[in-house]
């Protein structure tokens, strides 16, 4: 068998991230997520409202874009 390509492994990192993080304010009801450190996971919840997201990733992709403009 070939060796993956490391932006095959990358694609399929990110695909399985975001399936993660589309699921996690219907985990969020189950399972308790206030002991994740809000850096790694932010959750808020209101009148049977629920956001879940990662400032981390966040503020990785607002970087990146600045990168990629900045290299323009």
């Amino acid at each position: 068998m070939d060796e993956a390509n490391p932006l095959t492994l990358l694609g399929i990192l990110l695909i399985l991230l975001g399936v993660v993080f589309v699921a996690l304010p219907y985990l969020s009801r189950v399972v308790d997520v206030e002991k994740i450190p809000w850096i790694i996971l932010y959750v808020y919840r209101r009148d049977g409202f629920t956001f879940a997201t990662s400032p981390i990733l966040l503020i990785l992709s607002a970087l990146s874009l600045i990168l990629a403009y900045v290299r323009r």
